[in-house]
């Protein structure tokens, strides 16, 4: 019995030190944990006056492969490449406007910031835009520039661009309080709020040929 005391003791001393140990490398660890968040919350900073497009992100994709849905008579399912390194899957609900061989290898503009959602059975994640009327009887995509590559970023003409989380688009309903605002202007542009869609850098135009000044975009 006292053995075990005695082991019991020595225990006692040595938990000690180790304990000791641990703390100061709990207090060295504390600092750098804190210097490493500042960064991420930095981006919180953002305009609060900012309007909700602001926080969308549209991103230039080519679609590499395409096939329909095999259990709806609506549904595209698309493999896009959004520069991302792994293609994007987005299901598009066109082929009562569009034929398979039109959506081949073509470049379109992505929604890329919105949680993913299963279409019959066929996770999509993302949102391929396209122009409509009213009656929604007449659909066209929004197309990037010539000479725009996957990856290429979409912004809005004088909005500053600060895409939010997925989860935060969706918990905060950005694309709903976007929808209205989002249309085509004169010569087939793409706008937000009057803006017209451009890809960062070049700040060549997105159009939709064949939409009608008003037409929405979704």
């Amino acid at each position: 019995g006292e053995e075990a005391k005695a082991k019991g003791e020595g225990g006692g001393e040595s938990a000690p030190k180790k304990s000791k140990k641990d703390k100061k490398e709990k207090k060295e660890k504390k600092p750098q944990q804190s210097r490493e968040k500042k960064p991420k919350n930095a981006p919180a900073a953002e305009d609060p006056n900012a309007p909700p497009g602001a926080k969308l992100e549209i991103i230039v994709g080519k679609i590499t492969k395409v096939w329909e849905h095999p259990d709806s008579e609506k549904l595209f399912c698309e493999h896009i490449d959004i520069g991302e390194g792994e293609d994007r899957q987005i299901a598009s609900g066109l082929r009562a406007f569009y034929k398979l061989a039109d959506l081949e290898n073509r470049m379109v503009c992505v929604l890329a910031n919105l949680k993913g959602k299963g279409l019959g059975g066929f996770k999509s994640t993302g949102m391929v835009l396209c122009a409509s009327n009213d009656a929604h009887d007449a659909v066209v995509f929004v197309d990037p520039p010539a000479g725009a590559q996957p990856g290429d970023k979409v912004v809005f003409e004088g909005i500053a661009n600060t895409p939010a989380s997925a989860a935060q688009v969706q918990k905060k309903k950005v694309l709903e309080a976007c929808f209205p605002d989002l249309s085509v202007g004169e010569g087939g542009v793409a706008t937000y709020q009057g803006a017209k869609f451009v890809v960062e850098g070049s700040g060549e135009t997105c159009t939709a040929p064949g939409a009608e000044a008003g037409w929405h975009v979704s």
